[in-house]
């Protein structure tokens, strides 16, 4: 038997990938660019394993058979890496040898979290190990997975260029600056809702494409000139540019999702409530600190500089008051001392909105990170005995 084990991030995008101009390769009809963030917080756990004594592909999701063979991207991906394989002739087992693969998240599938996007860039990092093509340019399958899966192969600043060829070789991810270059971004991520979206990211694409007007302008007009400014941007460190085209960006997304018809809903009145708060933040603050985008779902990530994550979330808790605030289990992630956020400048007395209790789930604190990552033995999701799931 032969095994690896790997992890991978999950990206959020700054220029917003949205709708397909090939809907079997999954060719996007614009450029975007995304933060990778820090596997430590958020990421994909995927142990694939090849067995001569397997009958048949089998995997399993968050503790749940699902399938595989019927899945046409996932073979899709998996065909792919084996065709690098064949080619390079090193094959450390026979191709014909079926599969069993693990895959885990350690935060809400489907909620508008990317979490398809870390599952298939761990999946092709996994099997890249698997079959020893690791070395080879995988984007382009991670991409025939789940599109912004290629954004997750890489840390830091990803950008996913849409390319021309019909073929979709030119449809690659590039990195635009690693997660050392900006070390002090941070991210806050409201988690309104953790239940699965009821229009899924590739229905409502399909649907925008097919009667949205509002696409057609931005992917030809708006996100050029917008990836170059925010390219620019990260470039000089500049974080009140970069905060405004990602929030332009995201409100414009959203208008495009309610152009479509009939209307594709993601946000609700507690992420409009977010923004709100986002603004008048900044305002009170007297510069632009903050910055919100949403993508396919309701929850919120906010991206801001580390020296302002304590006095945010001093101000979050003013103007989202929640019961929990006092449990561990409400703000996950990387400790903050919020006491010193409140002795830095926020006191709850400046104009923000107050709003009802208990609005958020819990609250994500995490950083800029690195991209996937390969494991030891000891990490694997499979008992190398049976191939079957460890409880891990």
């Amino acid at each position: 038997m032969f095994i690896e084990t790997c992890i991978a991030p999950v990206n959020i995008a700054l220029i917003k990938y949205w709708g397909k101009r090939d809907e079997e390769l999954i060719l996007p009809i614009n450029d975007s660019l995304s933060v990778t963030l820090s596997t430590d917080e958020m990421c994909a756990k995927t142990t694939a394993a090849a067995a001569a004594s397997f009958k048949r592909h089998i995997m399993w999701l968050n503790g749940e058979e699902v399938p595989f063979e019927q899945n046409p991207r996932a073979m899709r991906c998996l065909k792919e890496i084996q065709q690098l394989a064949l080619a390079k002739e090193q094959l450390k087992f026979p191709i014909e040898w079926k599969l069993h693969i693990v895959s885990r998240n350690n935060f809400p599938t489907a909620a508008g979290l990317a979490s398809s996007a870390a599952g298939y860039a761990c999946l092709v990092y996994a099997l890249a190990h698997l079959y020893g093509v690791q070395k080879e340019e995988l984007t382009a399958i991670a991409r025939q997975g789940s599109g912004s899966a290629c954004r997750s192969l890489y840390g830091g600043f990803v950008r996913w260029h849409m390319g021309k060829s019909n073929d979709g070789t030119d449809s690659i991810a590039l990195p635009v600056a690693p997660c050392e270059h900006w070390q002090d971004l941070h991210v806050l991520i409201l988690v309104v809702n953790d239940a699965r979206k009821k229009t899924s990211s590739t229905k409502g694409m399909q649907l925008a494409v097919e009667t949205s007007d509002l696409i057609k302008y931005r992917a030809q007009y708006c996100v050029p000139q917008r990836t170059a400014a925010i390219v620019d941007a990260i470039k000089n460190h500049d974080f009140a540019k970069l905060a405004e085209i990602t929030m332009r960006d995201s409100n414009q997304f959203h208008a495009i999702a309610l152009d479509t018809y009939p209307p594709c809903v993601y946000m609700n009145d507690v992420s409009h409530a977010i923004v709100e708060f986002v603004h008048a933040f900044n305002k009170a603050v007297g510069e632009v600190k903050l910055a919100y985008t949403f993508d396919a779902g309701p929850n919120a990530c906010l991206y801001l500089l580390e020296r302002d994550v304590s006095i945010v979330l001093a101000a979050i808790k003013n103007s989202f008051p929640n019961d929990a605030e006092q449990s561990v289990e409400y703000v996950k992630g990387i400790p903050i001392a919020c006491d010193i956020g409140e002795k830095n400048g926020f006191n709850g007395n400046a104009t923000l909105p107050i709003n009802n209790k208990n609005l958020f789930k819990y609250i994500i604190h995490t950083r800029i990170g690195k991209g996937p990552q390969r494991l030891g033995k000891s990490e694997s999701l499979l008992d190398s005995s049976n191939g079957s799931p460890l409880n891990n």
